[in-house]
């Protein structure tokens, strides 16, 4: 388990599912369509989609918290859940100045408040070119043709500044004069907008062009077709990122806060940028070039754009891992091996250190770098890239390693090849600490230190071991077949997929307004330390629904004692929720469905469950 991806954890974790009897669900809500898809918000509400549209599900009220019918049934790339906050994105058509008289419609939704706080139909927006929500400036932005004022203004595109907070318009302007003579230009909009305190750029086809915060000229330059930009902290100096026409290469520009170039020439790099991190010497980036199942790393002087490195290090595959510190850039190769690099470009490791494919976990302990992958785990001198253990513990080949620290007794924990193997943290030395032998071939996917011993668990069975290795229990209810089980996988991907993950927002290609990207080494095991990172990020933003975040994010998990598994009950397909001490039943819910369909916010402590083409139940596990 990536101990690091520690809020994708608190909302999908173990997501072990079982049931057992009948039971009348807290909420039942017909929606009166049929459903079509429903996802796990990092707010804990279910968004729902529908023929008729949109709407989202609060467990605790009666009734939806907004149900969006306006432009009517909704295919699942319209919709896009913003990370990071309470948004919802709506789309409806291409946007594009060549598009002529086709319609685009966006409209977007703060599912938290159950509001929709932009609707381009409401603002005469004929047209949508782009549409982007900034944060934490917590503005929107979207260009486009308005159909407002003379016949020559309803035909120039336009961008327009609302405050998400208050859901009203800063500023706009128009991208050209209304009505100019001569001979047409494209202004489309050609990637995110940069919002800066004093400023805000906008990349066009025909260039960049800097606006004042109530949509005044300041300056263009000829740099055409970026797709995003970062500024560093200071806002005087701007990169732009621009993926060439056939999607090989990315050209990198550096201009000043003033439009002038920085360097005498753009920087190209292969493959596309899929991190970055602004550093007072320069830029280090990594390009993904997915034909030759590989990364780059280039460190781009920051006064010349040159690469400063005379010999980039090879990675022999693609860059999984990659965090930037004092002396250098340590990087994970998902194909394994880690290796780290000065900002020179001289290899601070004696020699690239070989790993075991898929590398788990790369974090910080007090005794060097830990990681953990598909086949192996080692301490590393961060410094030297030398082993603390004496050799790696090796082990068969697993799709899920689970490990945590046992301050108590000063070791490290991992099960792999049906055990669980004790390594002390001081000398390294390995013992088989006891067995973990789980039912269907399971691998463990989760360990954590319980007052009453070591917990695991898996998708189907849990045990607790106590400090002296003996077994307390051992519970395992059958899956309920694999069809089942893939549908359970797949919510836990979508799951996945829209939670909130510290820094998410920062990586290449993400909309961003702030200083790039933060690339620090977690601390292992430190899932506090994450979840107040989270609650301050939010708290940072001036809004209700950002507070509602924070004040999830700073409780504890609800069900953090619990674990649920989805099996075969007497009447059906049910969850059980069990107790992690105990590994006793606590709660029984049978869903009579050989498929279930169904969400479990474990943050919050609710099961989501689709009880019919037109019906959720919602359930509240906490009791």
């Amino acid at each position: 388990m990536r101990h690091f991806n520690f809020l994708v954890f608190l909302l999908v974790s173990t997501l072990v599912v079982n049931a057992q009897k009948a039971e009348t669900p807290n909420q039942n809500y017909n929606l009166g369509a049929k459903i079509n898809e429903m996802t796990l918000t990092v707010g804990g509400i279910l968004v729902v989609a529908t023929n008729d549209g949109l709407v989202g599900i609060k467990p605790t009220e009666s009734q939806p918290v907004f149900t969006f019918n306006n432009f009517g049934k909704l295919k699942p790339e319209e919709t896009e859940f913003v990370p990071n906050s309470p948004y919802i994105i709506v789309s409806q058509g291409v946007g594009s100045q060549l598009a002529g008289l086709t319609k685009t419609k966006r409209a977007v939704i703060d599912y938290v408040k159950g509001e929709v706080i932009f609707n381009s139909e409401n603002d005469n927006w004929n047209q949508i070119y782009t549409c982007n929500v900034v944060l934490p400036q917590n503005k929107l932005i979207v260009s486009g043709i308005q159909k407002e004022g003379n016949k020559f203004e309803k035909m120039t595109p336009k961008v327009a500044v609302y405050d998400l907070n208050t859901s009203k318009l800063d500023y706009s302007f128009f991208l050209d004069k209304p009505g100019r003579v001569g001979i047409a230009k494209d202004f489309s909009v050609t990637g995110t907008p940069l919002l800066l305190k004093e400023f805000l750029i906008i990349p066009t086809a025909q260039g960049l062009l800097a606006k004042s915060h109530t949509g005044e000229d300041l300056w263009q330059s000829k740099i055409k077709g970026v797709n995003w930009m970062v500024a560093d902290k200071t806002e005087k100096e701007i990169y732009g990122f621009e993926t060439t026409t056939n999607g090989k290469n990315t050209r990198i520009h550096k201009i000043g806060s003033n439009g002038a170039e920085l360097w005498n020439d753009d920087r190209k790099v292969q493959g596309n940028v899929s991190n970055f991190q602004i550093l007072p010497l320069g830029l280090a980036v990594v390009s993904d070039r997915t034909a030759a199942q590989e990364s780059e790393i280039a460190f781009l002087s920051a006064s010349s754009g040159e690469d400063l490195w005379d010999k980039a290090p090879k990675t022999k595959g693609f860059v999984q891992h990659f965090y930037v510190q004092e002396d250098g850039i340590l990087f994970g190769i998902q194909q394994g091996g880690i290796n780290k690099i000065s900002f020179d470009g001289k290899t601070l490791f004696k020699k690239p250190l070989k790993t075991g494919e898929n590398i788990m976990v790369m974090a910080e302990s007090t005794q060097g770098l830990i990681y953990i992958t598909s086949e192996d785990a080692n301490i590393v001198n961060l410094k030297t890239g030398e082993q603390v253990w004496n050799k790696p513990l090796k082990y068969k080949r697993a799709s899920a390693v689970a490990s945590t620290f046992d301050e108590a007794n000063d070791r490290y924990l991992i099960a792999a090849d049906g055990k669980i193997m004790a390594i002390d943290a001081t000398s390294g030395d390995v013992s088989d600490f006891a067995k973990s032998n789980f039912d269907e071939k399971e691998d463990p996917n989760h360990m954590e230190i319980r007052d009453g011993g070591v917990f695991l668990s898996s998708n189907q069975n849990m045990t607790l071991v106590g400090f002296d290795g003996k077994e307390t229990y051992h519970a395992y209810h059958k899956s309920p077949g694999r069809s089942t089980f893939g549908k359970i996988v797949g919510g836990a991907l979508a799951v996945a997929s829209t939670a909130m993950t510290v820094g998410m927002s920062a990586k290449a290609g993400a909309n961003r307004s702030a200083y790039g990207s933060i690339n620090d080494l977690n601390s292992y095991n430190d899932y506090g330390k994450e979840a107040k990172r989270a609650a301050d990020m939010f708290s940072n933003i001036a809004s209700a629904s950002f507070d509602y975040l924070s004040t999830r994010f700073k409780a504890s998990a609800a069900t953090e004692n619990a674990q649920f598994i989805l099996t075969n009950l007497n009447g059906g397909t049910g969850l059980v929720k069990l107790n992690k001490d105990t590994g006793d039943i606590e709660k029984e819910i049978l869903l009579k469905d050989k498929k279930p369909e169904y969400e479990v916010d474990e943050f919050g402590g609710f099961l989501f469950y689709k009880a019919n083409d037109q019906t959720i139940y919602a359930y509240n596990l906490k009791k």
